[in-house]
């Protein structure tokens, strides 16, 4: 045993490794702990040991000569053994540093690695201490070192009106893209290879929201299923990138390449966003999770617990991080800090983020610690901050209600698209009534019920995300089938608001089935394409990705989850409709404004901005406004404002063709056709001239797009 170089009590280093020219100064929290120990690892697996000094504060640290980047580690820390109390301290248990910046190896899922005793289905009470070494089993964190060629990178600071952001899978994107070197396929490298980079860029692509990169490790119950988690919502490291997602072999090559990804993407134009897990971690609850890093080192000032010391959990996945201890609150910052100023990203999309805004009694607040620190922060503040607003607790639900600069996934958004287009159809076809224009109307102008003290920029607009069917699934299944998943199709959510069209999948359905199907999946994305507000495309919906009816494909690392870019003549024409529909978006900055459009929708507002007119081409009554019978609404864009044409929009959700009347265009007399939903490739739309007052024939369930000049 070896005792570390003391250094001053009264000033603790921070949390994490600092290397100097001479070795390295490990530092770590266990706030209750009577002893930590620090070890060290060889190349041959061997520890050795150093007795760590306690500081104010609960912190531990101590300086190591010759210690330098590669070396392996981890933590032993003794403490005070009392479940009901929420201490579960085990010295016998090899834990991660909650600030490593690298991981090596990964976590074998035996009973050793949990603090308390259980069996080999890892079943236990979570009373009785687990006496087992769990280093045999366990990853380690490994020293990095900070040199990196950041020469010439520079952040693309996107103004948000010109935002368009991808969701995508590292792995799922380019694991099977033949145009990627095997080795490089499933990698950050991949990633960035000129190949992807290109496909984002014919899509407009100005942001990738990259699902979690962040160390994570599968859930016990997928191990036992012989599945692993594919997602990566189920965190082992806050500072450490995703091992199995480089190309690189050893651990400084995986922060490099990560580091290159950033550097090329930022060359293309193209920030980078990470989805980020804050709200839980890999331990799940105290009674039934493993100890592998934040419970060895002190779980009452990571975790939410009981008076009972049991997990307060409002993620669903077992625990929640405690955002208002000055432990995890301090954690949560130095990593977003971490990812910005060493990693270069850009931005951060905060999975279950009410669970990160809720305080001492577990409510909500707009003004928590948390959210005013990332507001103020003079780093933070200045990237992308974007919440999916809302978790699993009590009044869980809070779109619209986190403060700016921050923005929202506008699920309204979701719902209101979907239900216009698929199960509003759906009722139409047998003559029932559905739910009208307004709700939609609504969405479209940008959310100014929601987000109306903000502006629509704040609105974080999408029809899919990973978690669900992707775009062309919604047109194919009403009902999930999630049976690879191991539940008994148990799993994911009913909540799919899909629409088949009268066959479920895609064996049986008719040419003419499959046509209506990839309108309406055009119409969606032009609805998404070209709203006021951010939008949010789900990687591969461009070409019509399929999951197969799988709506939660969180443990699917197959076919079912990766890009297949063979594709045929429709997924080309619909990658043709998504470049053009981004590009027009990105042409008319009416559709992109920063502000609320002025004035009343309804009843001919001469001050208003955007306009909406029914099938007749007369603007809307409040009547028909909120008849749920309407099914045909035209929206007028007027540009005059912001230096822009007029736009015309017509949604057309009825099951039957009609003419529609367009709406008058001012001086110029006439509206030109840009695009219509059933033409197949927009590149084969006919030249097309309509006087206002004159009729459109529109096909069943379709969209078109007119300009005009401004008045």
């Amino acid at each position: 045993m070896t005792a570390a170089a003391p250094r001053s009590l009264d000033a603790p280093p921070a949390p994490g490794v600092l290397l100097r020219a001479d070795g390295a100064e490990f530092t770590i929290v266990a706030d209750r702990a009577d002893r930590v120990r620090l070890c060290l690892f060889d190349a041959s697996g061997s520890e050795r040991q150093i007795d760590l000094v306690r500081h104010r504060g609960g912190t531990w640290s101590g300086f190591v000569d010759g210690v330098g980047p590669g070396q392996r580690y981890g933590y032993r820390v003794d403490g005070p053994w009392a479940p009901k109390l929420g201490h579960r301290y085990n010295p016998n248990k090899l834990i991660l540093d909650p600030y490593g910046y690298a991981i090596d190896g990964e976590v074998h899922w035996n009973p050793t690695i949990f603090g308390h005793t259980v069996d080999a289905g890892f079943s236990g009470d979570g009373s009785t201490m687990d006496e087992r070494d769990s280093a045999p089993d366990m990853p380690r964190n490994v020293v990095i070192g900070t040199d990196f060629d950041w020469a010439g990178d520079e952040h693309p600071h996107t103004p948000w009106d010109r935002t368009l952001i991808y969701e995508a899978h590292v792995r799922g994107m380019t694991m099977s893209n033949p145009e990627l070197p095997e080795h490089l396929r499933g990698t950050y490298a991949g990633m960035a290879h000129p190949a992807t980079i290109a496909h984002l860029q014919t899509l407009g692509v100005t942001a990738v929201e990259l699902l979690p990169v962040h160390a994570f490790t599968s859930e016990p119950h997928l191990v036992k299923l012989d599945l692993s988690n594919y997602w990566g919502y189920n965190t082992l490291g806050f500072f450490a990138p995703h091992a199995a997602y480089a190309a690189a072999s050893d651990p400084q090559g995986v922060i490099d390449e990560f580091k290159g990804m950033v550097k090329l993407l930022h060359r293309a134009g193209i920030e980078v966003i990470l989805d980020v897990v804050y709200n839980h971690t890999s331990e799940q609850g105290a009674e039934t999770g493993a100890t592998l890093s934040w419970r060895g080192a002190e779980a009452c000032d990571y975790y939410r617990l009981g008076a009972d010391g049991r997990d307060f959990d409002v993620t669903g996945c077992g625990n929640t991080i405690d955002t208002t201890h000055p432990t995890s609150l301090r954690m949560v910052l130095d990593s977003l800090r971490y990812w910005v100023s060493e990693m270069h990203v850009d931005g951060f999309r905060f999975d279950l983020a009410v669970a990160l805004g809720r305080d001492q009694e577990h409510a909500f607040r707009a003004d928590h610690p948390l959210l005013l620190a990332m507001r103020t922060d003079p780093v933070l503040s200045r990237t992308k901050l974007i919440s999916e607003p809302w978790d699993v607790g009590p009044h869980g639900w809070r779109t619209g209600q986190f403060p700016a600069p921050m923005a929202d996934w506008n699920d309204k958004f979701r719902d209101a698209v979907r239900t216009f287009w698929l199960r509003d159809l759906a009722a139409d076809t047998v003559g029932q009534t559905g739910h009208g224009v307004a709700e939609l109307a609504t969405r479209i102008a940008g959310s100014p019920d929601v987000f109306g003290d903000r502006s629509p920029m704040a609105s974080i607009n999408y029809v899919t995300a990973h978690d669900g069917f992707p775009l062309a699934d919604l047109t194919t299944y009403n009902v999930k089938h999630n049976e690879a998943n191991g539940e008994h199709n148990r799993d994911g959510s009913e909540h799919n608001l899909s629409w088949n069209f009268g066959v479920e999948g895609r064996e049986d359905a008719s040419p003419e089935l499959l046509d209506l199907r990839r309108r309406v999946v055009r119409n969606m994305l032009a609805t998404l394409l070209l709203s006021s507000g951010v939008p949010m495309l789900l990687g591969g919906d461009e070409f019509g990705r399929t999951q197969g009816g799988n709506n939660n494909a969180y443990c699917q690392d197959n076919e079912i989850s990766w890009f297949d870019w063979s594709f045929e003549p429709w997924q080309r024409d619909l990658m043709a409709t998504t470049q053009f529909l981004s590009a027009l978006r990105a042409a008319h900055p009416v559709l992109r404004q920063r502000s609320f459009f002025p004035g009343s929708p309804v009843d001919g507002d001469e001050l208003a901005a955007l306009h909406w007119h029914g099938i007749d081409g007369a603007l809307l009554t409040a009547d028909q406004w909120s008849s749920g019978s309407t099914r045909t609404v035209q929206a007028v864009f007027d540009g005059a404002d912001v230096g822009d044409d007029q736009v015309l929009i017509v949604l057309h959700g009825s099951d039957t063709a009609q003419p529609v009347t367009l709406p008058s265009s001012g001086p110029a007399e006439a509206w030109n056709l840009v695009w219509d939903s059933a033409v197949d490739d927009p590149a084969e739309l006919p030249s097309t001239v309509v006087a206002g007052g004159d009729t459109y024939p529109m096909r069943a369930a379709s969209m078109a797009v007119f300009t005009a000049p401004s008045h």
